[in-house]
């Protein structure tokens, strides 16, 4: 059918998919009873925490893939043996064989692996994470080149709210049975990639009144994500009956079903109106490279990677490539360190269970908030006021650091302000990230570097949550049961992870200045093609 054909219907299709692909935020619910049956002491299991979350940021394969698939088509024709599709239908395999064979070792249907396996186990389970987000991201960065920052700012926005999503339906479907929930892991993100994978496409059209409607999508996402947050206190709150949750999820659906109603609306509206030229978003055409003076400043712009589509050893050649990276590792490993913990934090501080679930569960709207508003006020920064994206990553950073902070204090109540700052902050990165990439290196590889920086976000988990919390929490804990309460068993870590995310404000700082005469370009090149 020809309404299914667009890029408004491409994006409802990833929209959906990414409210079920965030399962590496939900390790805190299931994290206990992987510890017990498999008699796991708190650094093994951030050990095989820190491979959820090399698969889950380690896409390179998946941008490689996303680039060959999609380079040798006629976009938006659907046609071709190639396109996103592809891409997705690789990820819902692999996140079916990973936590299904994680929900067989959890619940004794196969004999109880050794650590190396069940790591393997779970770096197949969130490396599909990649493959839905490499797909959804770049087609929607393709088909919406103007609002990079926005569309990104969308899908990964979806992506942070997936937690408090797939939360929903194991306090419905799952009787508060965390061994259940991952056999749920294992069907959901898969069944409906494969239903909806097929209109996922790429689109290179482009009209004036993009905006409107992506403005349509943002607010959708922040009347969902004000839902969840009700539906999350309240469960806190006053509890919820069973058939209570169950109407809380029915009417969640519906909600997520208002993204088919925004595409039908920009079908209706003719937004599908081929632009008078394909581009991609800030890069210039070959002859532009070449021709006219070549001055010191336009040497700059080359070796900035603004001129051309740079692939991923060139952009490692870049200092810029670096700065992003070493940013990333501040930033987003102390971030993920953070989540990767927060029920051995709450436990240590005597939270209940219910607490400790929705301090998992509001993180997922934290981070949801970081993401879909770093992208809305990159975009609105620079197209208002010639702001580099870089500069706020430097803000979001530096805020990062308070809330280290705040929790390091261990003072009651202060694990909630904490985890609000710091989910929002590192939510942030993820939607900053992706888009600076695009405007430093281009848009062709974009998924296979981005991808790469990504990995900065497993590295600095494994140090901060392997080498740093799991060693000192060890060290603090008592013999008997491997537990440690009280405000000491993480104060010195956070403190440390306060000063990383500090030298990451810096780092962020000098990109900043590298990178600030590019963006000046930028801002210019989109106003000339307004």
């Amino acid at each position: 059918m020809e309404i299914l054909r667009t890029k408004w219907v491409a994006m409802a299709a990833s929209i959906w998919i990414q409210c079920t692909n965030g399962a590496s935020y939900t390790f805190g619910i299931y994290s206990a009873v992987l510890k017990s049956t498999q008699s796991y002491d708190q650094s093994t299991l951030d050990t095989v925490s820190v491979f959820k979350d090399i698969g889950a940021n380690a896409g390179v394969f998946s941008g490689l893939l996303y680039t060959y698939a999609t380079s040798n088509r006629r976009r938006g024709r659907g046609g071709g043996a190639g396109g996103p599709w592809v891409v997705l239908a690789i990820g819902a395999i692999q996140c079916f064989a990973g936590y299904f064979l994680i929900w067989a070792s959890v619940t004794g249907r196969i004999r109880k692996p050794p650590v190396p396996l069940m790591c393997l186990f779970m770096f197949l389970a969130a490396q599909s994470q990649t493959f839905f987000n490499t797909a959804n991201v770049v087609s929607a960065v393709e088909n919406f080149a103007d609002y990079g920052g926005t569309a990104v700012g969308i899908m990964k926005g979806f992506l942070g709210l997936s937690g408090a999503i797939l939360i929903q339906l194991y306090e419905t479907l799952c009787a508060g049975d965390p061994a259940s929930f991952i056999l749920l892991l294992a069907v959901t993100p898969t069944v409906l990639s494969l239903l909806v994978m097929p209109l996922v496409r790429i689109y290179e059209t482009s009209v004036a009144d993009d905006k409107k409607h992506l403005n349509g999508l943002s607010a959708v996402s922040l009347i969902i994500a004000a839902y969840l947050m009700i539906v999350i206190i309240l469960k806190n709150t006053v509890g919820l009956s069973s058939w209570a949750n169950v109407v809380t999820l029915v009417c969640l659906v519906v909600l997520l079903a208002l993204p088919l109603l925004i595409a039908r609306r920009a079908q209706r509206d003719g937004m599908e109106k081929p632009a008078p030229h394909e581009y991609s978003p800030l890069i210039s055409s070959p002859k532009a490279t070449t021709s006219g003076n070549q001055s010191s400043e336009g040497d700059s712009r080359i070796d900035s990677g603004l001129s051309e589509n740079l692939n991923l050893l060139q952009a490692m050649k870049n200092l810029s490539f670096w700065l992003l990276f070493l940013a990333m590792i501040c930033g987003m490993g102390s971030g993920l360190s953070t989540i990767n913990n927060i029920r051995q934090i709450g436990e240590s501080l005597r939270y209940s269970s219910v607490e400790i679930n929705s301090l998992v569960s509001l993180w997922s709207i934290w981070n949801f908030l970081g993401r879909f508003g770093a992208g809305y006020a990159s975009d609105a920064l620079l197209h208002k006021k010639g702001w580099p994206r870089p500069l706020l990553m430097a803000a979001t950073l530096g805020t990062m650091t308070i809330g280290h902070l705040i929790i390091a204090s261990g003072f009651q109540g202060n694990l909630y302000v904490g985890s609000v700052i710091v989910g929002v902050c590192y939510g942030s990165q993820w939607s900053l990230m992706p888009t600076i990439t695009s405007e430093l290196f281009g848009v062709r590889h974009m998924g296979t570097i981005f991808n790469t920086i990504s990995v900065a976000s497993p590295i600095g988990s494994y140090i901060f949550s392997v080498r740093l919390i799991g060693y000192i929490y060890d060290k603090t804990a008592s013999a008997e049961g491997n537990t440690c309460y009280g405000s000491h068993c993480f104060r010195l870590s956070f403190i440390i992870m306060a000063s990383v995310a500090f030298f990451g404000f810096l780092v962020a700082i000098v990109l900043f200045f590298r990178t600030k005469t590019l963006y000046r370009q930028i801002l210019v090149k989109r106003l000339h093609r307004r």
